[in-house]
C-alpha cells in the first residue's frame, strides 16, 4: 500500500529506492527527475528521502536535476559563478553562502512578474530584435548623414550606383588641381563607402 505524506504543509514524498527509481507517494507511482524538475516549476513542495534509511537526500536530487538540466544545454549557470562557487567550499565564507544565495534568489522570485514584463516592453514583446533592428537602422542613417558631410560629390539621391558618384570639379574650383591624384583617390575610397552603405540600407 502506498504510503502518503503525512506532513501538515502538504508536501509530497518521494521516496528513492536502490535501483534508482523515484516513487511519488502522493500520486503512488513511479516518476523521473524530469518529473519533479516541473513538480519544482510548478510550485509543488516535495522530499527526497532513502527508502531504506528514510534520510532525507532531496539537496543530491535537486543538484541532480540542475545536472540533467545543464547536460542538455539548458545553460543557465555561467562557468564564472561555477568556478566562484567551487572555490568557497572549506572557505571561511562558506556559512554565509546559503544565506545569501537563498535571500538572493528570493528576492529575483518575488519580482519575477515585473522582470518579466520590463524584458518584454525593453525587448519589443514578440520580437526581441525589434529594437536592435531599428536601432541598426538609425545608425546606418546617422552614419551616412555623417559621411554625406564629408563626402559633398557624393550621390545625394542614394542611387549611388551610375559612375563612381563625384562631381566633376569645375575649372574656377581652385580645389579641382589641388593635390592631384590623391584628393581624386580619397573623393573614390569614399564614393565607393556610401555606394556600400545604400546596397546595405537598401538590404535592411
Amino acid at each position: 500500500m502506498a504510503e502518503k505524506s503525512t506532513s501538515s504543509d502538504d508536501t509530497i514524498t518521494i521516496k528513492k529506492y536502490a535501483n534508482r527509481r523515484l516513487y511519488n507517494t502522493a500520486t503512488s507511482s513511479y516518476v523521473t527527475l524530469d518529473h519533479l524538475c516541473q513538480m519544482v516549476k510548478d510550485g509543488q513542495d516535495f522530499v527526497v528521502r532513502d527508502a531504506k534509511t528514510g534520510e532525507d537526500i532531496t539537496r543530491s536530487v535537486l543538484t541532480q536535476i540542475i545536472f540533467e538540466e545543464e547536460s542538455k544545454g539548458h545553460n543557465l549557470l555561467p562557468v564564472s559563478f561555477l568556478r566562484q562557487l567551487i572555490g568557497l567550499y572549506g572557505d571561511s565564507l562558506q556559512a554565509m553562502v546559503p544565506g545569501y544565495l537563498e535571500s538572493t534568489m528570493a528576492a529575483f522570485a518575488r519580482n519575477q512578474e515585473q522582470i518579466r514584463q520590463h524584458m518584454s516592453e525593453t525587448l519589443g514583446g514578440a520580437n526581441p530584435f525589434r529594437q536592435m533592428e531599428e536601432l541598426g537602422r538609425q545608425n546606418m542613417a546617422m552614419f551616412q548623414q555623417a559621411l554625406g558631410m564629408f563626402t559633398p560629390f557624393a550621390d545625394q539621391s542614394g542611387g549611388g550606383g551610375s559612375g563612381n558618384g563625384r562631381e566633376a570639379p569645375t575649372n574656377d574650383t581652385p580645389e579641382a588641381d589641388d593635390s592631384g591624384g590623391e584628393l581624386d583617390r580619397l573623393r573614390q575610397q569614399l564614393a565607393k563607402m556610401q555606394e556600400q552603405l545604400d546596397a546595405l540600407a537598401g538590404k535592411s
